[in-house]
């Protein structure tokens, strides 16, 4: 097995430096652990991922050393119906796409265009 890389050694730096840096933080070393097990699989070759990747992780161990940092969680989209819309006091219907109360993380694409272009 060949020496790592200079990536791969800043990559392992970085882990243990947040989980250093998360030590007394409810949820931040899990949060850690699994964000590295998620990109684990990248292949070596992808560079510009894993330097983006390496860039995040650098702002986020200087959030959670600043010590405002009191916890760490992550925001997640629903998979499936809640509880809230399926509770007893529903009355069933789904709400449709024209209106109503829309997930933020839905409109995080570009903005629509309207149909005269401008």
């Amino acid at each position: 097995m060949s020496r790592p890389s200079r990536l791969q050694r800043q990559v392992l730096s970085l882990y243990r430096e947040l989980l250093r840096a998360g030590r007394g933080k409810p949820g931040a070393e899990a949060r850690v652990r699994a964000e590295f097990r998620q990109h684990a699989s990248l292949p070596r070759s992808d560079v510009l991922r894993i330097e983006y990747l390496y860039r995040r992780g650098r702002r986020q161990l200087q959030l959670l050393r600043s010590g405002h940092a009191k916890a760490m969680g992550a925001f997640v989209r629903p998979q499936g119906p809640t509880e809230e819309s399926s509770g007893a006091g529903a009355s069933g219907a789904q709400p449709d796409d024209g209106g109503g109360l829309r997930n933020p993380l839905d409109s995080m694409g570009s903005p629509e265009t309207p149909p005269d272009g401008r």
